[in-house]
């Protein structure tokens, strides 16, 4: 009843996508400190992906509920984009895409292009379709070379490239993303704006540098 209503308004639909969106954003924040232990070795980042492997229930369950959360997210942001399209005068639309950020308007590209690229690092990483000799790999205790798979893969200029490029669209997603979230909580007004401004461009750099330093640091050879 309560999602019936939220769906039903305007204001309700701004909020679910505020809420997913956040979900969303603890998920890309949980999911950079663990890939974080490329950095500390073989031993750490294999440890940690068998961990995860030994709880299959919750994992899947999480993954499972993310790709809900993702796919809700972005049917429900775009319905509140089309609506928002359709009862703007055209000439109003054109001052303020003038006013707009890059990042408010290209928020559906970056978006959906957020999505193509969780679709292709699934494939790769989780179901080992993209690289599968690198998937394949064990370490000397016989569990999945984690550790090795990323260095087979980032090694490759192009694939390393890739997520690099895909990481940037992600930080030009959030930098808007996280204004709007705020404004729908009602955290933010014309005062704070700025600093919210700032605040939402930092955060979307360390993300972008969080992610980017793995395939920077393997082509460069500090992680090998």
């Amino acid at each position: 009843m309560i999602l019936k209503r939220l769906f039903g308004s305007s204001i309700g639909r701004k909020i679910l996508v505020a809420i997913t969106g956040l979900l969303l954003i603890g998920f890309v924040i949980g999911h950079m400190l663990g890939n974080w232990n490329m950095f500390f070795g073989r031993e750490e980042m294999n440890a940690y992906a068998a961990f995860l492997k030994s709880i299959p229930g919750p994992l899947w369950t999480a993954r499972i509920g993310l790709i809900v959360i993702f796919v809700l997210h972005i049917i429900i942001a775009l319905k509140l984009k089309m609506e928002n399209s359709g009862a703007r005068p055209v000439g109003y639309k054109k001052n303020n895409t003038q006013r707009a950020s890059a990042a408010s308007r290209f928020m559906a590209q970056t978006g959906l292009l957020i999505l193509a690229f969780a679709i292709y690092h699934l494939l790769h990483f989780t179901f080992g379709q993209i690289e599968p000799s690198g998937f394949a790999l064990h370490d000397d205790q016989g569990r999945h070379d984690v550790y090795g798979m990323v260095i087979h893969s980032f090694s490759n200029p192009a694939i390393a490239a890739s997520y690099v490029v895909a990481m940037f669209f992600l930080a030009m997603h959030l930098v808007h993303a996280v204004q709007s979230m705020l404004q729908t909580f009602g955290l933010t007004g014309e005062q704070s704006r700025p600093t919210v401004e700032k605040i939402s461009i930092g955060f979307a750099i360390f993300i972008f540098a969080g992610y980017s330093a793995i395939p920077v640091a393997i082509l460069s050879g500090l992680v090998r």
